[in-house]
């Protein structure tokens, strides 16, 4: 069985239809997907397996994916085992059913290893599919406000939009919006942000903060509740339009949240960062599950909106492409979708349905209750994934659906046809309405490369998740100050000149605070930035000369907790005697010059694609970028190919049309010809018992010119089929042609990866702070 084609989606073998006859493959084509997808579908009828499946696809074509787990179930997508041993089945298998069966638990693994190996044969799969797909990307399941699988921190979300979305009023809005509502909605409070002066307060002060590119801590926000940073709002003074007594209770709601020892783990682990989710730092491509089954309902709804909101604030800063960046799956997303009523959540999903398509991202929404769905929303999606439907009213509404979709489309839509089809489905078996297809394609979905353990318990999580958690970097710790400094007690005196900032710690030693904006700049590669640079250069009793000669480069958050005055208990290591008002003087320019020597510009680039990393931006975002230019420049390359065959291939298609007509016309003319033979030997029999001698041999060669004609149309039908055949051969080898250049292009090497480093001028230095700071010794 021949599926694995270059950017397409293997997703089962057609039961026959219209478009293809049985047992044929099902292959998707991955940019249709930017058109959006919805999977329906009853318990049972094996959506979770297709939708797995699609998303095992995307893996191996290198296509991220970001999932939307309510149920708990997509970390099956972990369990994919090469070998197929059942020792590798056993922890994952259910006691309850080798009980009810009556087998030990290794005889019930053993038998599960059995029949995947037997279904995934079934479907033209072997154990170097799953090998393949173990190695294309990895697959992680992130627990927001839980540590069972890798934390995830949403307090991030209140951090400035990217600086691209200030200029787009009605984004910003949306952001602003998605991130309030969804907040307020875990306090209780629903609120109509037209009118609701909770909504208008946070949104002020929100707005005021990103504006300014400044982040924003929900305890920085319950203080900036209590005084507000103006004294306006609108037409109204502030302690008219919300008097202080009632702002306190907005505060003391929020503070209560924030106290809440449940949703310390909302603010811990890693950022919620999209292009981190969907490529690792080594540039392969992430299936990052967002599970969600451990939170209430208003948890995820909060976690919901404020995740699709920072997938929407992401997308609007990526190039447009036709080809398929990445995916958007959510599993059972009713509620969240509604007919009717506005969640939170319903707004930004709403926007990537109208707006993904032209960056490339494909939404897939899959729910077993089709009747709680927005379907004048799921016109934009423009395929429909079909099973077994429970009740009349489930099929009305998918009808409706399809209905409006196809409109969309400006396609025709056979209502009667499809409600007979749908009625005939059994298990795993889907409809798929592709608006990019000429037919509806009725298929039975493949067998998954992921053992379907069911909803993983918490358990479960930490078990899988623990490897990947281990190899995760902790969160950089507080700067220190070198632990030779003995913290001996009373506070040194320093030279003047140089100001001061303390830890909140009781010793204390010496370091070195410096800050300057740098100027980077080449033109080879298009980069001219100014970034500002903070340095920690430790002290101790021996240093003397370059005080910066230690120094590194810390990130602002190492140094964002000091303060102006030491705490009463602090203690003191001693100064470096070098330390003296006259090389105080020279720090700035010292500095300076380390900054030229010391702190160059990295980037990476990949020349072949013209593609250059920008200031600050990660590794994980850049190889996101390399992804989708390889897959631009491969679809364009398997579109040019096919243009190039296309001609030759419709020529042929044409001649076998003719060739199959001359059959036809010689089948008939040769049956024809037989049968008239026959009769004129039956005569001439007739004749030569009846008739005379004259008539007799007239018969006869009537008779032999009637076998010679016979013979002669035998041989002009031999003739036609032979060049028949020899079209289907050259049809064959051209499509085969095709095929071999098109896997060139899969196999093609990746292209360098290069770094290289900017240094600045010392002109293009400009210190801005040097201050004398006392961190942490780790004594006392």
């Amino acid at each position: 069985m021949d599926y694995e084609k270059l950017g397409a989606f293997y997703l089962g073998a057609s039961v026959g239809s219209a478009a293809g006859a049985a047992g044929e493959p099902v292959m998707y084509d991955s940019s249709d997907l930017t058109t959006h997808a919805v999977c329906v579908g009853m318990t049972g009828s094996g959506k979770t397996g297709l939708c797995l499946a699609l998303m095992e696809e995307a893996l191996l074509d290198g296509v991220p994916v970001l999932a939307i787990d309510p149920k708990g179930d997509l970390g099956n997508l972990m369990l994919t085992f090469p070998a197929l041993a059942p020792a590798d089945f056993a922890p994952w298998v259910d006691p309850a059913q080798a009980t009810r069966q009556g087998i030990t638990l290794d005889e019930l693994a053993a038998k599960t290893a059995t029949a995947w190996r037997a279904g995934l044969a079934a479907s033209g799969q072997s154990a170097d599919r799953i090998a393949r797909l173990r190695a294309a990307g990895e697959v992680a399941i992130y627990t927001p406000g839980s540590d069972a699988g890798i934390p995830i921190s949403v307090l991030r979300s209140f951090r400035a939009p990217p600086a691209d979305l200030a200029g787009d009023g009605e984004a910003w809005r949306d952001r602003l919006e998605g991130a309030l509502l969804s907040l307020l909605g875990l306090i209780g409070i629903a609120v109509d942000p037209l009118r609701s002066r909770e909504y208008l307060l946070l949104s002020q002060l929100l707005d005021r903060s990103w504006r300014e590119g400044k982040d924003v801590e929900l305890a920085a926000l319950v203080q900036a509740i209590m005084k507000p940073p103006f004294a306006q709002v609108g037409a109204f003074d502030l302690e008219t339009f919300f008097p202080a007594a009632d702002r306190t209770t907005l505060a003391l709601s929020l503070n209560t949240l924030l106290a809440s020892p449940s949703f310390a783990v909302w603010a811990q682990g890693e950022p919620l960062d999209i292009p981190s989710l969907l490529y690792t730092k080594a540039g392969k491509p992430r299936v990052s599950v967002l599970s969600i089954a451990h939170l209430g309902d208003a948890e995820r709804m909060f976690f919901v909106t404020v995740f699709l909101q920072e997938v929407v604030s992401w997308m609007r800063t990526q190039a447009g492409t036709s080809s398929l960046r990445a995916i958007v799956f959510m599993d059972e997303v009713t509620g969240y979708l509604p007919p009717v009523a506005m969640p939170p959540s319903k707004k930004p999903m709403l926007t990537l349905l109208k707006q993904a398509r032209a960056f490339g991202v494909g939404m897939v929404l899959a729910t077993q209750n089709p009747i709680d769905l927005d379907y004048k929303a799921l016109s934009n999606a423009g395929t429909w994934f079909l099973g077994r439907l429970q009740t009349e009213r489930d099929k009305a509404r998918v009808i409706e659906g399809l209905e409006g979709a196809s409109a969309a489309a400006g396609r025709s839509f056979d209502k009667a046809a499809m409600e007979a089809t749908l009625a005939g489905l059994g298990s795993r078996m889907f409809v798929m309405n592709n608006v990019h297809d000429d037919h509806p394609i009725v298929f039975q979905t493949r067998f998954v490369m992921s053992y379907l353990a069911g909803p993983f318990t918490r358990s479960q999580i930490q078990r899988l998740m623990a490897p990947v958690k281990a190899g995760i970097a902790p969160t950089a710790a507080p700067a220190r100050a070198p632990s030779s400094s003995a913290a001996s007690g009373s506070r040194p005196i320093v030279p003047g000149g140089l100001a001061e900032l303390f830890a909140p710690d009781s010793a204390l030693g010496p370091a070195l605070l410096g800050v300057a904006k740098v100027h980077y700049a080449s033109a080879k590669v298009g980069v001219d930035v100014w970034r500002e640079v903070s340095v920690i250069a430790p002290l101790d009793d021996g240093t003397a000369g370059d005080f910066w000669e230690h120094a590194v480069v810390v990130e602002p958050e190492r140094i964002s907790g000091l303060r102006a005055e030491p705490t009463s208990a602090a203690r003191f290591a001693s100064l470096p005697g070098a330390l003296t008002e006259k090389t105080v003087r020279k720090l700035d320019d010292d500095l300076a010059g380390w900054l030229v020597r010391e702190a160059p510009l990295a980037l990476i680039s990949v020349a072949a694609l013209g593609l250059t990393s920008k200031p600050g931006e990660h590794e994980a975002e850049f190889s996101a970028r390399v992804a989708i230019k390889l897959r631009e420049q491969r679809d364009a390359a398997v579109a040019k190919l096919r243009a190039k065959y296309q001609p030759k291939l419709d020529a042929l298609a044409g001649k076998q049309r003719t060739a199959a007509g001359r059959v036809a016309r010689e089948q008939a003319q040769a049956s024809s010809a037989t049968t008239e033979s026959a009769i004129t030997i039956g005569a001439s029999v007739l004749g030569a018992l009846f008739g005379g001698r004259r008539a007799t041999a007239s018969k006869v060669a009537s008779a032999a010119r009637s076998v010679s004609r016979t013979a002669g149309q035998r041989g002009d039908l031999q003739r036609a089929k032979e060049a028949e055949d020899q079209l289907e051969v050259q049809y064959a080898e051209l499509e085969t042609s095709l095929a071999t250049d098109v896997a060139e292009i899969r196999t093609s090497p990746d292209p360098t990866i290069e770094s290289f480093e900017i240094k600045p001028k010392k002109g293009d230095v400009a210190v801005t702070r040097v201050a004398l700071v006392w961190l942490p010794t780790g004594e006392g």
